[in-house]
């Protein structure tokens, strides 16, 4: 396998020969999220949880053995068998290192990283290595494993000083490895964080660029040579203040997650209050803030997330997966590179899902309904009974404050974020580790056996589609 690079607005190999990366990411192994492996709530809390429930050692059989059956040669094999040609792998800093003793590194971690590159180098498959959960936070949402909202990443030196350094201990590991394409320096950050507006437009441009110039000189200083893929703010959308000029060989990578390939609405069709079909779609990447600053400045780029959302409305993927198609032949078209989210989970955006007869899948059903039912606020399930209640909360919040002339409204966004994913979804993890409390390990092991590819069920329709454009 050849090292990458940038050359004339396009990623090569050394000799020269111009190459797309096209694949999937591992979503939910190295940094596991709730929709994906069936929990509820932050992966360090839960870790903490099932410890108290069911016995540090017991807990950590358990988390063992759902990673070692979660992502395996098997899985790269398959990729490989379907034409992709990288993987993208998220991961999530607790893994590698501990709060409790910084700069001293995991090496169990490094020991499945190990694994999967060597594994990918047997089957031609680059490797992106993506930092998914920062320390300190980047972003305020349950897949940067931060339960709390908080971001402290941009303005906390300790944090950034680990950040960069865990990144060169990375690159020292893995400067030499075939299957390297390159670091994804920090998977959609986000520097506004305002309690009265969600959708803030106050970027803190200054301390996002510092913070990736931090770590790029940490990685260059003992690897000069691979890629390094660079995301905007507010969670890889907003590219405007965007540093991408400091090294030769960065790629620019935007997220694409868009209405037509979620929910359950025909497509094409009215969605969201707009007609969407393939001239809509190709419109929206063309005017995406990632796509216009890859072209502004001569870089490729790597849409590293994108794909279809079905969970909650079965009978709609196929629609999910016409949307889908017209968008990955818009990224053909335009010559991007991509990597699809994600290779498998519990039915709602994987290739594969576990099987829902699987004994895994029928214990943690209470869970699940839970999930949709109460502690789900991102709106894209279908809206359980909590929504109301919490609904008039708000509104009875509000009133209180109208009345009391204080000139201030709650934003719905935080206050459901705060109260459904902050708390509730945290404590329903007691719940969740109370199923596993009376499993020994050989029951445990056999449950967990859910997650190997050969006991997953493809979803043909998301496949097929993917295969076409592989």
């Amino acid at each position: 396998m050849e090292l990458l690079k940038v050359q004339n607005h396009q990623i090569v190999t050394a000799s020269g020969q111009p190459i797309r990366l096209r694949g999937w990411n591992v979503g939910g192994w190295l940094n596991m999220e709730d929709f994906i492996d069936g929990f509820v709530g932050a992966e360090h809390n839960l870790r903490a949880t099932m410890a108290r429930k069911l016995g540090k050692d017991k807990a950590q059989f358990f988390f063992d053995r759902l990673l070692d059956h979660f992502f395996s040669e098997a899985d790269v094999r398959a990729m490989a068998e379907l034409g992709a040609n990288v993987i993208r792998i998220p991961f999530n800093y607790r893994h590698f290192e501990r709060d409790d003793r910084p700069f001293e590194y995991l090496e169990a971690g490094f020991k499945r990283l190990d694994a999967a590159l060597d594994w990918c180098a047997k089957y031609g498959i680059y490797v992106i290595l993506d930092f998914h959960a920062v320390q300190g936070w980047h972003n305020p949402d349950w897949h940067s494993d931060n339960a709390h909202v908080h971001i402290l990443l941009y303005q906390t030196a300790h944090y950034q000083e680990r950040f960069a350094r865990l990144w060169a201990e990375m690159a020292r590991r893995y400067k030499d490895h075939p299957a390297l394409a390159g670091y994804g320096l920090m998977n959609e950050p986000c520097t506004r964080v305002q309690y009265d507006d969600y959708d803030s437009p106050n970027y803190n441009w200054d301390g996002l660029n510092s913070v990736h110039r931090k770590a790029a000189e940490a990685i260059r200083k003992i690897d000069p040579n691979h890629l390094l893929f660079v995301e905007g703010d507010n969670f890889a959308c907003e590219f405007d203040g965007l540093d991408v000029t400091f090294d030769d060989n960065i790629v620019v990578e935007s997220h694409n997650y868009m209405s037509p390939t979620g929910g359950g609405e025909p497509y094409p069709g009215i969605i969201d209050g707009m007609y969407w079909n393939r001239d809509i779609v190709a419109a929206e990447f063309g005017m995406h803030s990632g796509t216009r600053c890859a072209f502004k400045y001569r870089k490729p780029i790597f849409v590293g997330e994108f794909g279809v959302w079905y969970a909650g409305y079965p009978e709609s993927v196929q629609y999910r997966a016409a949307a889908l198609d017209d968008q990955l032949g818009v990224f053909d078209s335009a010559g991007a590179n991509w990597a699809v989210w994600t290779w498998k989970d519990i039915a709602s955006m994987g290739s594969y899902n576990l099987n829902p007869d699987s004994e895994y899948v029928k214990l943690i059903q209470p869970i699940l309904k839970a999930k949709q039912e109460a502690a789900d606020w991102e709106g894209e399930m279908p809206a359980g009974s909590v929504a109301g209640a919490l609904k008039n909360a708000a509104d009875a919040i509000d009133a209180y404050l109208t009345e009391n002339r204080l000139q201030v409204q709650i934003d719905r966004r935080w206050f459901a974020q705060y109260t459904l994913f902050g708390y509730l979804a945290q404590f329903l993890q007691v719940p969740y580790s109370n199923l596993f409390k009376d499993k020994t390990e050989t029951q445990l092991d056999e449950m967990l056996s859910a997650f190997e590819l050969k006991n997953c069920v493809p979803n043909a329709p998301v496949i097929e589609t993917l295969k076409k454009h592989l």
